[in-house]
């Protein structure tokens, strides 16, 4: 169970009542389609940043973009259990910003501000720079 979103923090993207009703009034849904949010998130953020310490936050702590987009991925799981053909476009669309924006960290084009990041065995964090260079080419004369 993630202590990381509250279900006080989905009233920014979805009405309270329209929550219920999409999970039966049932806590357990929410807080499975969030672990199965954050495991997801984790996948792609854990390779360069501290997901440990980032989850774990609570309150005022946490990163506003990360909770947006775990809350966005946590609904599309929500929807399509619920009804799979009445989908609504927003939720994908949504949804599919949160994968698109997860992958372009993934790959060090988005780098959010303020997130730990993931740290070496002696405490140095784990630098996002790498240097590459073409095949060194042989030439016969």
């Amino acid at each position: 169970m993630s202590t990381f979103l509250d279900i006080t923090d989905y009233n920014a993207s979805i009405h309270a009542e329209i929550l219920t009703a999409i999970t039966r009034d049932d806590n357990a849904a929410v807080e499975l389609a969030e672990d199965m949010a954050i495991e997801d998130m984790k996948g792609y953020m854990g390779q360069l940043y501290d997901c440990d310490a980032i989850f774990s936050a609570t309150g005022e702590a946490r990163n506003k973009l990360v909770m947006m987009f775990a809350i966005d991925i946590t609904l599309y799981h929500l929807h399509s259990a619920n009804n799979p053909q009445r989908f609504s476009q927003t939720r994908k669309d949504r949804y599919d910003r949160a994968i698109s924006w997860l992958q372009m960290v993934q790959s060090g084009k988005v780098v959010p501000n303020g997130l730990p990041l993931k740290q070496d065995s002696s405490g140095t964090p784990i630098s996002t720079f790498s240097i590459t260079s073409n095949r060194k080419r042989g030439t016969i004369y």
